[in-house]
């Protein structure tokens, strides 16, 4: 049977959440720790944040002494190419999906999306209508929290309860967790959310500068970036690989035909 490609997206309304920082860390741990074969389509127009990661990660190799000796020992033994990155639009998202798909040897495990923070941008409802999997963000401020929930009751309403769309999951996870913040606090808004029918991750990442450090030539440890997995250290602690790990068994990937 052949394999089905996922169309997954971190999405939401509001801005700020880290949705980008988070696609970049699952693909990169997906493709490089896990050995699926992935690929980003940035769709963010006119930013393109990934696009521009990429671009920065390889002037980085290029220009570093010791990254371009990473990059040679990683190749030499046998570790996984970079994964595609592809700049594109909402419109035109899934047609680039599909050149992605008909030019690769190997079928796709999965294709991330990262699509502009707002409903109003063209094509974007659309396209979050093929997706298969949509994970939010979501933190404890109310009006984040009001923002994000309009967000995916939309999408339940309009899309998915009328099997509109091709969308067999949309989850919900708690994103820049205070550790000073009360457990009850989030049990309340966790049976709130249970109460409107949504579905909140059992995995939820902390509030830390991390996410928001890219390659840097300043430091030798590497946590996002686009063409290297997170370093271990920097990993404990950040919840990504427990993350990845869950995301994994919501899409039911298989361990046959990785990388």
């Amino acid at each position: 049977m052949k394999k089905q490609t996922l169309f997954v997206a971190f999405s939401t309304q509001k801005g700020g959440m880290g949705k980008t920082a988070v696609t970049v860390l699952t693909a990169s741990y997906l493709h490089y720790v896990k050995g699926y074969r992935v690929a980003v389509l940035d769709c963010d127009f006119p930013q393109h944040s990934i696009v521009k990661e990429r671009k920065r990660d390889e002037g980085l190799i290029i220009g570093n002494d010791y990254f371009k000796r990473m990059a040679f020992e990683k190749y030499r033994s046998g570790g996984v190419k970079a994964y595609r990155v592809k700049d594109s639009t909402a419109e035109k998202a899934i047609e680039d999906a599909s050149g992605l798909m008909a030019a690769s040897e190997k079928p796709y495990d999965v294709i991330f999306f990262d699509l502009p923070g707002t409903l109003n941008s063209k094509g974007v409802v659309n396209t979050l209508a093929t997706m298969d999997y949509i994970f939010t963000p979501v933190s404890a401020d109310r009006f984040v929290l009001e923002s994000t929930l309009q967000f995916a009751l939309m999408l339940n309403e309009n899309i998915i309860s009328i099997g509109k769309g091709r969308i067999k999951g949309l989850h919900l996870f708690w994103n820049m967790v205070d550790g000073r913040e009360k457990t009850p606090l989030y049990e309340a808004y966790e049976n709130a959310i249970g109460e409107l029918g949504l579905q909140i991750m059992k995995t939820s990442l902390p509030n830390s500068i991390r996410f928001r450090k890219e390659m840097s030539g300043e430091s030798r440890s590497i946590f996002r970036s686009t063409l290297f997995p997170a370093d271990k250290n920097l990993l404990k602690g950040s919840n990504i690989d427990v993350l990845a790990d869950e995301i994994c068994e919501i899409l039911q990937l298989r361990d046959d035909g990785k990388e």
